[in-house]
């Protein structure tokens, strides 16, 4: 809703950001895209191998250390899995 102006306030009217139009069904209809009545995943796509996240308390100059994880894989694969009784 536009709010009155003084006569000498410039041409454009100012608009308040916090009287956003009401989202309608009809939006979300056009927000989805749809193949074959399934709708189409977005974003990044799923991989193979997903990391997880882990919480660990290491030494600090572990820690500083760059590679860590490239030196964790090495290390699984000189020792095995690091499955208990592999």
């Amino acid at each position: 809703m536009p709010v009155p102006r003084k006569r000498d306030a410039g041409e454009l009217a100012w608009t308040d950001p916090d009287d956003a139009p009401e989202l309608t069904g009809v939006f979300f209809e056009r927000a989805d895209i749809y193949e074959g009545g399934q709708p189409v995943r977005r974003g990044r796509p799923k991989l193979e191998k997903p990391k997880r996240q882990v919480t660990m308390r290491l030494d600090a100059e572990v820690v500083e250390r760059p590679r860590a994880n490239a030196a964790l894989a090495e290390w699984l694969a000189r020792n095995g899995s690091g499955r208990a009784g592999a």
